[in-house]
């Protein structure tokens, strides 16, 4: 087995690639809506390897992954499997957005409302960062003399 890019192997990198050809109708929609920047300047990629698992679509940016379920996640064996691995996904640094492919089919609104607040929400400074005083190392602020 050859190790590429970021230690992904070669078999998984490729098995990626293949998925990208077979997408759902809930991922094709939702991938008509983020892909080249369209949404809200943010880019996403798909069908991306972070070994040992394989991601929906990743926002690496923010560090937020989007995954589209179908019924084959339905079953106690693969909810607890997806627990796991969005656990270690968790762990990496990521933030982990799991919705049912119906969910984007019958309301790609509101997936996509939580996709961008989770975007800004990790982009953004708290607003308790915005309302502390600059420390010592930062300068005085704006406005005062030196």
């Amino acid at each position: 087995m050859t190790i590429r890019k970021n230690q992904v192997p070669t078999a998984l990198r490729d098995f990626a690639k293949e998925q990208r050809s077979l997408q759902t109708r809930a991922e094709d929609r939702f991938w008509q809506q983020v892909r080249a920047g369209r949404f809200h300047g943010y880019k996403f990629k798909r069908q991306v390897p972070i070994a040992p698992y394989i991601v929906d679509f990743l926002c690496s940016a923010a560090r937020v992954i989007v995954e589209l379920d179908g019924p084959p996640h339905d079953t106690p064996e693969q909810r607890a499997h997806d627990r796991a691995r969005d656990a270690f996904l968790q762990r990496q640094g990521f933030q982990v957005l799991r919705f049912s492919n119906d969910v984007m089919l019958g309301n790609g609104n509101l997936v996509l409302d939580s996709v961008r607040a989770a975007i800004e929400s990790q982009l953004c400074p708290s607003p308790d960062l915005l309302r502390r005083p600059p420390s010592p190392a930062e300068g005085r602020g704006r406005g005062k003399p030196a």
